[in-house]
């Protein structure tokens, strides 16, 4: 039985949903002190913590990023939703309001009163497809402490269908790239379970498609 309002590692992951509707109350900076400190205690490549976080709060950078945010979902994420059936462990009711959230979120994400966009900071090397090992464990955890300060969070990067479009709009030097956008508040939604499939649809033992005996007898 999960419990909602239980700090324990595991609930806390367990209902930790994409939280799109989101009040534009200010957070207070502590809390995002918190949930900073908490994505810098992530793993990442070597230590060398290439990292970087962008707090933005200034409206006109948000409002100017939010733009480039709805065309990527006019020219590309609401026609897929219209065009693919819910995915395992969600009903077609379910992921109806999902995508009613999502486009909530896309009409509201400049509202939203804290961004935290996740970067690297590359240098003159370019990004490769290991790059994301050293930003994306930082991101979960932001997640699972924003989760945890009762606060409403998701990580989205639709902004990268645009993505030098995206990056002068946010100032980011040369040399540093966007990984994610988290923006945080607190949630009009609830926090609940996370509609999820089966592990014996996914886990496999040995070989992808041998399943594992231990998880096909698990939910």
């Amino acid at each position: 039985m999960i419990d909602i309002s239980s700090k324990d590692v595991f609930d806390v992951m367990f209902t930790t949903r994409a939280m799109r509707r989101l009040r534009p109350d200010p957070v207070p900076d502590d809390l995002v002190l918190k949930i900073l400190k908490a994505g810098m205690s992530a793993a990442n490549g070597g230590n060398m913590q290439t990292w970087r976080f962008l707090v933005v709060k200034d409206i006109e950078i948000k409002k100017k990023v939010q733009v480039i945010y709805k065309k990527a979902y006019d020219e590309w994420i609401s026609p897929r939703y219209s065009s693919i059936s819910p995915p395992p462990g969600s009903t077609k009711e379910g992921y109806h309001r999902q995508h009613t959230a999502v486009e909530y979120l896309t009409d509201h994400f400049h509202e939203a009163p804290i961004w935290i966009v996740a970067c690297i900071d590359h240098g003159e090397s370019k990004p490769t497809r290991h790059s994301g090992a050293s930003i994306y464990p930082a991101v979960q955890n932001m997640l699972l402490a924003a989760r945890a300060l009762g606060l409403g969070a998701t990580l989205t990067n639709r902004h990268l269908y645009f993505e030098e479009e995206s990056e002068k709009a946010l100032g980011l030097p040369k040399g540093v790239h966007s990984y994610a956008i988290i923006p945080i508040g607190y949630p009009l939604g609830n926090f609940g379970p996370v509609g999820r499939g089966s592990m014996g649809e996914f886990v496999f033992q040995d070989k992808i498609g041998e399943p594992w005996q231990a998880a096909s007898v698990l939910k």
